[in-house]
């Protein structure tokens, strides 16, 4: 028997985090497939063969985007001239849209099907691009329940498959663990400052997020502040920032990684929006959101924003769980009170954690399993799942 081809593109470490799942799945319901395409380490170690490393596809920013053009755009068209050639069974896309939903469409028109696997964020921006996913995917798979029905209105099949963190993350984190591994204290007041991944953010942020640690050390004199930072660059301008601002004084700890642990061992954590902000609410953690960026860039995605929120705790119950301050409401002073007003209402505490405990719930889905059934009857192949 033939065996199946499925070409895939992951753009980053997410990406290639969920495709390896998924390909994990479709291994257990085929028999025998095929893997190929644009992939990272995790998919390689599943079968995958890549023709390219998906770190190729990585941008940082408008700007990075613009200076990589010339080259991405060589690599989607070598890509796409590759699969045309020689043509696989199914494309999956994951994540990545501006490049694979370009993509999906040319293939699409070829007769190749398509499934685009995490949806772009249509519903708090750019709400027009639905009519290109129209044109470009057979087959939409969602994180977020909301986003299904806004598919259907649309004509798109989707299904909501659930988020991976959730099936990843237990429902309830082990905080004494935690801050055992990272060597703090059970009685003190333990803070996780999440100022971003991109050295941008970091720059923006960190100078914010230490002015509101001397606040909040002022209040809570024994408070311990946790840092995890992703890269060399990003921890090399956070300890500048630190210096800059004359607070080596506080008890502030840099970490290389450990996000998950720093923000489980927190008592608060202030976060940028992004996914940080969902895994702090799958950690049933009290947080305070908070965004600065350029004013041009923030007037104009102001504009295109149809939603009251940025953070995804508060998108995903559709109401201000957790504060928001942005831009110039995004204070020293506004942001310690804010952690400041968490640390003292223990029933606001209370009843956060309980409505993060039904969003877990809601959100764990066993995606891989769920989006390896979507996928099968594209490929011709029953789907025995009840």
């Amino acid at each position: 028997m033939k065996p199946i081809r499925i070409a895939m593109v992951a753009g980053e470490a997410s990406g290639d985090m969920l495709a390896s799942h998924l390909m994990t799945a479709l291994k257990s319901r085929l028999p025998q497939f095929a893997c190929y395409g644009i992939g990272g380490p995790k998919m390689e170690k599943c079968g995958f063969e890549a023709w390219w490393p998906f770190d190729r596809l990585a941008v940082h920013g408008y700007v990075d985007a613009l200076k990589r053009y010339r080259e991405l755009s060589a690599i989607r068209r070598t890509l796409l001239k590759r699969l045309l050639a020689d043509p696989p069974d199914l494309f999956i896309g994951i994540d990545a849209p501006d490049f694979s939903l370009w993509l999906e469409k040319r293939l699409r028109e070829k007769g190749i099907k398509t499934v685009h696997f995490v949806s772009p964020s249509i519903w708090a921006w750019r709400g027009g691009r639905i009519k290109k996913i129209k044109q470009a995917v057979d087959h939409m798979l969602c994180l977020f329940p909301f986003e299904k029905p806004i598919y259907d209105g649309a004509g798109v099949p989707a299904t909501y498959v659930g988020h991976p963190l959730a099936d990843e993350f237990p429902l309830h984190p082990d905080r004494e663990a935690a801050r055992l591994r990272l060597r703090q204290p059970e009685q003190v007041p333990v803070f996780a400052l999440l100022p971003g991944s991109r050295d941008s953010e970091v720059r923006n942020l960190a100078p914010l997020f230490i002015a509101a640690a001397k606040l909040i050390a002022e209040r809570f004199p024994e408070s311990r502040f946790l840092v995890p930072l992703a890269t060399r660059t990003t921890r090399e301008i956070f300890e500048q920032c630190l210096r800059d601002a004359e607070a080596t004084e506080l008890h502030l700890y840099v970490l290389f990684g450990h996000a998950v642990d720093a923000m489980t061992a927190a008592d608060v954590v202030v976060v940028a929006s992004g996914t940080a902000s969902l895994e702090a609410a799958l950690l049933k953690r009290p947080m305070v959101i908070s965004y600065r960026m350029g004013g041009l860039q923030y007037r104009m995605m102001k504009r295109l924003a149809y939603l009251p929120w940025v953070g995804l705790p508060n998108i995903l119950c559709n109401e201000t769980l957790v504060p928001e301050l942005l831009q110039d409401d995004a204070t020293p002073e506004r942001l310690a009170d804010a952690v400041v007003q968490w640390m003292e209402d223990k029933a606001a505490r209370e009843t956060l954690e309980s409505r993060f405990m039904n969003l877990h719930q809601m959100l764990r889905q066993d995606t891989a399993s769920k989006a390896a059934e979507a996928v099968l009857p594209l490929l011709g192949v029953e789907n025995d799942a009840p």
